[in-house]
């Protein structure tokens, strides 16, 4: 039997009062006599039970899963919002409150840290807030935000040597990153239907341009999303690394960058796993986030997506072992080192 890892879950479900402290923060900017201390939030470790007994582990006991890997809401990281000091102060809260659910689930809930990222900010002031999440809270990866700015794009690309501390971190603790953008403050693209999407599309084609991966050989990436479009449009892609005169994208980028099951209907599962191997394949749901209504084709949940990978007649028992937890545990490596540590 495989352990049924989520390696892609938000807290979509914190207590309200976290989101009435953002709101009091976000006014603190504007009128700084009104910004909340932190000291100021006060959510009870029966609050978190609640708030993750009746939603994250009910679900995750219906559908079979074991494990999720979780991470603050990614829409409510809103990089874009304030200064550093902001999204410092923020980040820390949220990764803390992640960690708590940690403590309190400890067979169930892993915790992956946000990052205190600001527009126009050199990401090395992202490495205190992630040594911390991982020394002290023992968070096993990070999510990467590749446009901090909300839809306008002004940072560098992730092939840029601005990223490179991060990086550099990310090598020494051997943490994987999901790369994940957060809420769209730009109209013309919707937040989880077309920001999401064009950032996951965006990066690998950022990876293809550069030759990131021949300074950071053991650097890993997820791309959330089913790779947003690039398993359809795969030969595009190889076509343009081609003309580029780069490796084949096997050799150039396979080796270090990896895809996630959030994918919501059978069709778009079964093109991920016809186009990308087995072994870049890590099963995720994302459940309770973008996606939560019922498919009224099916009668059941868009993103119970270990439903897709059960029916698949193209994976076989040995593949949907390894996209259920061979695969995580080995891009995982600290996930995999902490369930070895409890004999699993």
């Amino acid at each position: 039997m495989s352990l049924i890892i989520d390696c892609h879950g938000h807290y979509t479900t914190a207590p309200k009062a976290l989101e009435n402290w953002r709101n009091a923060q976000i006014a603190g900017i504007q009128d700084p006599a009104a910004m909340p201390k932190v000291a100021d939030l006060k959510i009870s470790d029966d609050e978190l039970r609640e708030s993750i007994e009746t939603n994250q582990l009910k679900l995750m006991k219906e559908r079979g899963s074991d494990i999720t890997l979780f991470s603050p809401r990614a829409s409510f990281m809103a990089h874009h919002i304030g200064d550093f000091n902001v999204s410092s102060t923020w980040a820390a809260i949220c990764n803390e409150l992640c960690y708590r659910v940690s403590t309190l689930f400890p067979d169930h809930f892993v915790p992956v840290a946000m990052l205190p990222q600001s527009p126009g900010v050199d990401p090395v002031t992202c490495i205190p807030e992630l040594e911390k999440c991982v020394k002290e809270y023992g968070a096993v990866g990070i999510n990467l935000n590749p446009d901090p700015s909300g839809g306008h794009w002004t940072s560098p690309p992730l092939t840029d040597k601005r990223w490179y501390p991060i990086y550099e971190k990310m090598v020494e603790y051997d943490l994987p990153a999901m790369i994940h953008v957060s809420t769209s403050c730009n109209a013309c693209f919707h937040t989880t239907g077309a920001h999401y999407l064009n950032a996951d599309t965006t990066a690998f084609m950022q990876l293809i341009q550069g030759d990131l991966f021949k300074d950071f050989p053991t650097l890993k990436f997820l791309i959330p999303h089913g790779g947003g479009a690039v398993p359809y449009h795969w030969g595009r892609f190889r076509g343009l690394a081609q003309e580029m005169k780069k490796p084949l994208l096997q050799e150039h980028l396979l080796n270090n960058v990896y895809f996630d099951t959030c994918v919501y209907h059978q069709p778009g599962i079964d093109l991920l796993n016809t186009v990308i191997p087995v072994k870049n394949v890590l099963f995720a749901s994302e459940m309770i986030g973008a996606v939560r209504g019922i498919d009224p084709t099916t009668g059941h949940y868009y993103d119970d997506t270990k439903r897709y990978i059960e029916a698949s007649t193209l994976l076989s028992a040995d593949d949907k072992h390894q996209i259920y937890e061979a695969n995580t545990r080995r891009v995982f490596s600290r996930l995999d080192s902490r369930l070895k540590a409890k004999g699993l």
